[in-house]
């Protein structure tokens, strides 16, 4: 990559993505700070950070191509893409839930991320003679476990991310491109409220070998090490950030 590089990082206005952007400011990234709805957190990080902060509903197909043509016209070539956005909704069991609550977490945590790695695919890929560049997407430990009894829609969403990092990897691997996910544990971020029990990790870091919740500037860490140069001979791995679980 040539000069300063681009990250887009969706969902990146607080938790694991505000921690991004801020460790991919301090390296150098020019940031792109993806939001949908909370414009003033969202411009707050991105006067911190000197980033740029763009407003676009990824679970719509017409906002995904607003992100990034946005990102053309305000920060230039594109270099790498953190695929974070997602959503939950309230804790239950399967034979709760209705199709439009599927649908809702299906179009923002799987049709999004495939979306914004496709128009990422076509700015950074040799075959459209890019320069090549890296996809880390945001998974989660609930892939593994299946969440019975409280997110066993958002579980699947993201089995789905697992698969389709490993797929994109080898699919894309002779062009330049590397992509790669993380799969955070119980992390200390607002995610849990949203769920409805905001103080979830307290209750289940006991299952954790180290014992405690992580915080969003580990799998931050995490991301941007995949990111870089260091994990150069690394693509369609899935790395756990989840203290041993």
């Amino acid at each position: 990559m040539i000069g300063q590089p681009v990250l887009v990082i969706t969902g990146g206005s607080r938790g694991i993505g505000a921690a991004t952007a801020r460790l991919a400011a301090a390296r150098g990234y020019k940031v792109a700070i993806n939001y949908a709805h909370d414009r003033q957190t969202a411009e707050q990080l991105a006067a911190e950070l000197q980033a740029t902060a763009i407003q676009a509903d990824l679970s719509t197909e017409a906002g995904v191509l607003s992100l990034f043509e946005q990102v053309d016209a305000k920060l230039g070539r594109l270099s790498a893409l953190v695929n974070n956005a997602a959503t939950l909704e309230s804790q239950t069991r399967l034979d709760s839930l209705d199709a439009a609550r599927i649908q809702r977490l299906f179009a923002l945590n799987v049709q999004a991320p495939l979306l914004c790695a496709k128009e990422a695919v076509r700015r950074m890929s040799t075959r459209y003679n890019g320069l090549g560049g890296a996809i880390v997407n945001v998974s989660s430990g609930a892939s593994k476990t299946g969440s019975p009894g409280e997110y066993i829609d958002y579980a699947a969403t993201k089995g789905a991310i697992d698969t389709f990092t490993i797929g994109l990897a080898k699919e894309v691997a002779e062009e330049g491109i590397r992509v790669n996910a993380v799969r955070p544990g119980f992390i200390y971020t607002t995610m849990h409220a949203k769920g409805g029990e905001p103080n979830r990790v307290d209750r289940l870091k006991s299952q954790v070998p180290l014992q405690r919740g992580g915080q969003p500037e580990e799998v931050a860490a995490a991301i941007l090490w995949l990111l870089s140069a260091e994990a150069s001979y690394i693509t369609g791995a899935i790395l756990d950030v989840a203290g041993g679980r």
